[in-house]
């Protein structure tokens, strides 16, 4: 998967592709689709949600330049899986995911993927972490309007952002790099993902705002 469909279209970190080959994407998707798990699409993962084609998890891997001592926050945990590839390359991982039963799962995937510095957070991922910031990355898995203010907010000195930006029908996937008080855009391509959507999807016991199981010590190309 890694040859064919990753470092032959031009992804070239050699710790993106480490990780690459490293998390168990079957781990990551709905038993019916295991023998999908390497094929380089999205597939569903229930509440109207898709886990990443993988050559679109390591490009926005690579594009965020995730460093061995990052902090690192995720908007849009889904299944876990690009949490994954994250705490491969970071120190410490945080991650937010609006519905309930996604961050549950997606948590329990991360522990049987053996991720020990990932935080699964069930809460309003627009509004980022701010109680974990400043971060040195932030990874957005869905599609806004605009990059959210309160996102830039919580990104420190030299961090790196990354998100698609647009409607359903046309989407560019951007990278911001904060200079101090300057933010720099760079148009990274075209993308298609999911909307990014306020607010919490209740239907766990965890409350919104929660941490789920604590601190562990844890769409597709147009």
């Amino acid at each position: 998967m890694v040859d064919r469909d990753i470092e032959a279209r031009g992804v070239r970190d050699p710790r993106v592709l480490d990780a690459m080959r490293t998390v168990p994407r079957e781990v990551f998707v709905p038993e019916r689709f295991e023998d999908s798990a390497y094929d380089d699409r999205p597939l569903p993962i229930g509440r109207g949600q898709t886990i990443s084609q993988p050559y679109v998890v390591a490009l926005m891997a690579e594009a965020a330049e995730v460093q061995p001592d990052d902090r690192v926050l995720e908007v849009g945990t889904g299944s876990g899986y690009g949490a994954a590839v994250l705490a491969h390359l970071a120190s410490h991982v945080w991650t937010v995911e609006r519905h309930g039963p996604l961050a549950a799962s997606a948590r329990a995937a991360l522990q049987a993927a053996g991720c020990k510095n990932v935080h699964v957070l069930h809460a309003d991922g627009t509004r980022g972490w701010p109680e974990a910031s400043p971060y040195d990355a932030i990874v957005v898995t869905a599609a806004g309007r605009e990059v959210p203010e309160v996102l830039l907010e919580q990104l420190a000195d030299g961090g790196r952002l990354v998100m698609p930006v647009g409607d359903r029908f046309a989407q560019q996937l951007l990278r911001v790099r904060r200079r101090g008080d300057r933010l720099e855009y760079e148009d990274l391509g075209a993308v298609r993902f999911v909307p990014l959507l306020p607010d919490v999807e209740n239907g766990t016991e965890d409350e919104a705002g929660s941490e789920v199981g604590g601190a562990t010590g844890a769409d597709d190309v147009g």
